[in-house]
């Protein structure tokens, strides 16, 4: 209990300005603040959803600038609060930071940032992204509250950090072949008093494959408002279980019942109609883990103007880096369809970039783009297949309109 009340002080050394900014979410609505105002050092043609705790989108003809993210342009979101997270500087107390391990362990144990430092890192590409992205396409067959995503809250990163494995052996710590789940929190506060601390609970197998903890992104140090001075990552999943600013990392059982792991962040187990009501429990859905495989066209934009004739359009395709992504494909007409050139990374999380050509005469063209991995996985020409009332892990077929002159 003290550990929590510890964390829900942080709000106590939030300015005025900053508890009057902790409001109601806005449904389906865009923030009036910039980019640079809500995160300093944020590009300002960012669109800001929320400016606190904040969810800002990147354009995605941003996106197509770059193989490699940079922070600038990164998006964020974040579902606490921490005193003096919202900049891209390096967090200013992170050298007093520290990381408990506790749970089915013979006894606890914790490491301190000094010693995390010290240790041998590994670096990996990887695609991060909100598993709310491209809400606002579920929305067009029925109404999921919270914010309007589009298509950019997903950015491919290059972290470096120290695997959990490593930190494990280092510490001489046992983990009880009973645990199955690691959960992890972090320092933020809720952003309301009376919420929940924000936690979650990821599969054991893969968290001590997969999961580093973070200490630098794009060979810099971790930015704050990134999750600085370290974060809890692990490639091929979802955003929201990279938790930043970890302070506790839990061998459990079973997963958490925080509301945010029951309640919040999980998908239906099986379709339902959109617009239908839905109680998510452990037992009826699923965590937005492990990515479902997606492509999307970056350039030209949607609805963007090009001379008519021969038009190039690129692209990056993901998934869960669990198998290569064999292909991807387009098509005019959505019957038929034509390879891309398709480029692979050298690490299975990361994106996969893509070119493809097509003779658009004068007129008004649709695009679409699909991928396909060596597990046979694709994606649905009806991304409502899987609405959900929250709106997440949108994996359609991405369409763009493009008129030819």
């Amino acid at each position: 209990m003290s550990h929590r009340l510890a964390r829900r002080a942080v709000l106590q050394g939030l300015s005025a300005a900053g508890v009057a900014a902790l409001l109601p979410r806005r449904t389906q609505a865009v923030d009036s603040s910039s980019a640079d105002r809500a995160v300093a050092g944020k590009d300002p043609r960012l669109v800001v959803h929320k400016a606190s705790p904040a969810e800002i989108e990147t354009p995605v003809e941003l996106l197509a600038e770059h193989d490699v993210t940079p922070k600038e342009i990164l998006f964020v979101r974040n579902n606490g609060v921490l005193a003096g997270t919202n900049t891209l500087q390096p967090h200013a107390g992170g050298d007093d930071w520290k990381i408990e391990f506790t749970g089915l362990v013979e006894y606890p144990r914790s490491i301190d940032l000094s010693t995390l430092r010290g240790l041998p890192t590994v670096e990996r590409t990887m695609v991060v992204q909100c598993s709310g992205n491209g809400r606002k396409f579920y929305s067009a067959a029925a109404p999921c509250p919270g914010s309007p995503w589009s298509l950019g809250a997903v950015a491919n990163l290059r972290f470096a950090g120290v695997p959990l494995r490593a930190v494990l052996e280092k510490l001489a710590i046992e983990v009880d072949p009973r645990a199955k789940f690691v959960t992890v929190e972090g320092a933020d506060a809720p952003a309301k008093p009376e919420a929940a601390d924000f936690e979650h609970s990821l599969p054991s197998d893969d968290v001590l494959e997969r999961s580093l903890l973070a200490l630098s992104m794009n060979g810099e140090p971790l930015p704050a408002v990134h999750g600085g001075p370290v974060r809890f990552v692990t490639p091929g999943y979802y955003g929201t279980m990279h938790v930043k600013w970890p302070t506790r990392i839990r061998f459990e059982s079973a997963e958490t019942a925080n509301h945010h792991q029951v309640h919040r962040y999980r998908t239906p187990r099986k379709t339902i109609t959109p617009g239908s009501p839905f109680e998510y429990g452990l037992e009826n859905s699923e965590p937005n883990w492990r990515m479902r495989i997606k492509s999307l066209v970056l350039a030209p934009a949607d609805r963007a103007t090009v001379q008519a004739g021969r038009v190039a359009f690129r692209g990056v395709a993901f998934n869960d880096g669990a198998c290569a992504i064999e292909r991807v494909e387009t098509s005019l007409d959505g019957d038929t369809w034509t390879r891309a050139e398709l480029k692979r990374p050298a690490d299975l999380c990361a994106w996969y970039p893509w070119q493809a050509t097509h003779d658009l005469p004068t007129g008004e063209h649709t695009l679409r783009a699909r991928a396909v991995d060596a597990q046979g996985r694709t994606q649905p020409l009806d991304g409502a297949v899987f609405w959900n009332p929250a709106g997440y892990c949108w994996n359609g077929v991405h369409q763009v309109r493009i008129v030819a002159t």
